[in-house]
């Protein structure tokens, strides 16, 4: 799903659509920064990116990209008690091309994508706009993500390459017994800073550590593009602190109006609707191992994969199962480019091999060439903790008998209701997110949601709700794939953008991109 400014002290300048920029005098204190001064007053120091990489692909992409600098933002572990522990935030931020107006800050998804990374590919992917000419891309790692300290650690990176530690049940045929969920949360606790820190990882907290990022950066208003689960964390931001909004651009929305089972059988369900259009595009060729009509295609697959589950095959030097299966060609279907492999991948479990769809999810979850993992998982699960509704074992099975019947390509043939519990169930602290949020809003400015219609994770109807929610204007980009605006790939879109961001001009009612 995934920088700059050269000072290391306030940022004096005119904003883009000529608001004036603040020169870095703190904020008048309220409620919001009350007992906060030494957060929200401290200095960044900027520095090379080199020790903030997790894996070596990192750190191989943090040297490519020139004037490039990260540094370090204390904020207060517990909101509640500033005094007390703290953790350390990690910021990356890539040069304007031209003269800077300030900072963008940018969040790539997950929960649990690294916003370093986010920050240099959302560089990279608008090269050429004005965007990246007038702004800095600024990326921080949110709480418990990658570079940030504490950072999530369930498991070592051979247990990743594995797949011997299942961090949920949701979503997988994975049989866990409450036994299993409470060692995984010690297991959890254990290596990420206690059970404390498992309690301040959700996305309330950490919109906090974005208004204090704000403030460092030197701006009275934040400039913002929040990316699939990055549309939460900006929504959450808004609700919280819409007076010091500049401008939200909201990219594949998730509904913020949609309880965690809802959401995520409709997630699930805009999968299986992918997965129909990649049978169609397999059916025109001569060789598709989902056959000839897509229709059977379904079926088919399920032939293919369900004997994963008793069976499984050799794979890059593991094995490949039935839910590694499934998920790699989940992994593929996020765009239309991977849909090749994901049709190389299912031939070859039907030859008896299972690297190519393994693969797939290597190369999502941003596995290095060494064996080297991010913790985007980890911190996906411990976020999801924080953020999401508790499903009691009912629920759960729930979830599977929907998620089969929405997502027929994901069932695995045989009854797996009985162990569907909540991985989070002894986690240290109740979610605080809550469902509905982010509505009724009231002093927040102008603001930009951007969908696909054809997205296979945050369905294009979720997009509509999260305008609907915050008042936003909404663009429709006519298209197969999961987030648009930092892609490259449509000069209407690139210019719906850049209008907003600099401007502030929001598109007319109906605007739509064709991919």
């Amino acid at each position: 799903m995934l920088a700059v400014l050269a000072l290391a002290g306030p940022l004096a300048a005119c904003a883009p659509g000529g608001e004036p920029q603040p020169t870095g005098e703190p904020s008048p204190t309220d409620s919001s920064t009350a007992g906060l001064e030494q957060f929200y007053g401290q200095d960044l120091e900027w520095e090379a990116c080199e020790d903030y990489a997790t894996t070596s692909t990192e750190q191989k992409v943090y040297e490519l990209i020139e004037g490039t600098e990260c540094a370090r933002m204390a904020v207060p572990l517990d909101y509640e008690d500033p005094e007390g522990e703290e953790a350390s935030v990690a910021v990356l931020r890539v040069p304007a091309r031209g003269e800077s107006q300030g900072p963008l800050v940018i969040n790539p998804g997950g929960p649990g994508g690294s916003g370093l990374m986010g920050a240099v590919n959302t560089a990279t992917g608008m090269a050429e706009s004005p965007v990246t000419e007038q702004f800095d891309v600024v990326g921080f790692d949110p709480r418990g993500v990658g570079a940030t300290i504490p950072a999530i650690d369930c498991y070592s990176d051979a247990e990743a390459d594995s797949g011997e530690v299942a961090l949920g049940s949701q979503g997988t045929t994975v049989q866990f017994t409450e036994e299993d969920t409470r060692a995984l949360t010690e297991r959890c606790a254990e290596s990420s800073g206690g059970m404390e820190a498992l309690a301040h990882v959700g996305t309330r907290d950490t919109a906090r550590d974005m208004d204090v990022l704000r403030e460092v950066l030197g701006q009275e208003k934040l400039t913002y593009l929040g990316q699939s689960y990055g549309t939460r964390l900006g929504a959450v931001y808004a609700e919280q602190f819409p007076e010091r909004v500049r401008a939200l651009i909201l990219d594949s929305a998730g509904d913020p109006t949609q309880g965690t089972l809802e959401r995520r059988v409709n997630a699930y369900a805009g999968f299986q609707a992918a997965f129909d259009e990649l049978a169609k595009a397999c059916a025109s060729e001569p060789d598709c191992p989902l056959g000839d009509d897509p229709a059977q295609a379904t079926e088919r697959f399920q032939e293919i994969v369900q004997p994963l589950r008793e069976d499984p095959v050799p794979a890059l030097g593991v094995e490949l199962d039935f839910d590694g299966a499934v998920g790699g060609v989940i992994a593929g279907l996020y765009s239309p480019q991977s849909w090749e492999d994901i049709i190389t991948g299912i031939r070859e479990v039907e030859q008896g091999r299972g690297d190519t769809l393994l693969q797939l999810s290597y190369a999502f979850s941003l596995r290095d060439p060494e064996g080297g993992w991010p913790n985007q998982n980890e911190a996906n699960h411990a976020i999801n903790c924080m953020d999401e509704e508790r499903l009691s074992p009912e629920e759960g099975a729930q979830l599977r008998q929907q998620t089969y019947e929405r997502a027929p390509f994901m069932d695995p043939g045989v009854d797996v209701s009985s162990g569907a519990r909540e991985g989070c169930e002894h986690w240290p602290a109740e979610p605080t997110l809550g469902f509905p949020h982010a509505q009724d809003i009231e002093g927040l400015p102008e603001t930009l949601v951007v969908a696909l219609t054809q997205d296979p994770t945050t369905p294009y109807e979720g997009s509509e709700a999260m305008a609907a929610s915050l008042g936003s204007s909404l663009l429709t980009v006519e298209g197969q794939g999961h987030t648009i605006v930092a892609a490259g790939l449509s000069d209407c879109v690139n210019q719906v953008a850049a209008d907003y961001l600099i401007e502030l001009k929001t598109p007319e009612e109906g605007a739509s991109c064709t991919l």
